[in-house]
């Protein structure tokens, strides 16, 4: 994960080197737990969901102290579920692993927990886009590893690596549920700038095309 990326002055997460955004989806509640700076250590907003074939990133309708947004990489998510509550709203539940900086030590950082509240409209087209993508992302990064692990390369999980997974036909013959305000984006989104990210690591510029 990653607290508040870098966003354009619109909301759209700045993108990263070859990321493509698959879908947005308005009017949803999110959860996250320790939170550096938050009272309680967990913070819940309302706002957006970005889904890409790197990451997931809310970014909230109105600031929650100093928390906008939160970055979390498809790679580092892990036990997701859809929930179907009898009195309550449909949600995703998980937990996402922290991006650790390549100079400090993965024990100075804790697992998040996670959820994704959809309180106004379906979730038929986004959750089965969500699980399809994050399953082919994690089939991706296991013949990668293979191929790391012959070339006897270090362990350490790039999230970037994600990029490869092949998206397009994924999007082109997806189910829309009526139902469901999720926007998928047959064509990328128009940005502000060309700006594109290529590290999780804080830089003072970031390199553009």
């Amino acid at each position: 994960m990653a607290l508040n990326p870098q966003l354009f002055a619109n909301g759209m997460p700045v993108p990263f080197v070859n990321e493509l955004f698959v879908l947005a989806r308005d009017g949803v509640e999110f959860e996250i737990d320790k939170i550096p700076g938050s009272p309680s250590g967990s913070v819940k907003a309302k706002g957006t969901i970005y889904l890409s074939n790197i990451r997931m990133v809310f970014v909230a309708a109105k600031p929650v102290g100093s928390f906008t947004s939160f970055d979390m990489p498809l790679l580092f998510v892990h036990g997701e579920k859809f929930n179907q509550p009898i009195f309550f709203c449909n949600n995703i539940s998980g937990q996402v692993e922290p991006v650790v900086p390549e100079n400090q030590h993965r024990a100075l950082y804790s697992t998040h927990n996670f959820k994704i509240l959809f309180k106004e409209g379906g979730c038929g087209t986004f959750v089965p886009l969500f699980f399809n993508l994050i399953s082919t992302v994690r089939q991706y990064s296991r013949q990668s590893a293979a191929y790391r692990e012959a070339e006897a390369a270090q362990p350490r999980v790039d999230p970037l690596q994600a990029s490869q997974t092949p998206v397009n036909d994924m999007m082109r013959n997806a189910y829309v549920d009526p139902n469901d305000p999720t926007k998928i984006y047959l064509q990328q989104p128009p940005t502000e700038s060309q700006l594109r990210r290529r590290t999780y690591q804080p830089l003072p510029t970031e390199d553009s095309y």
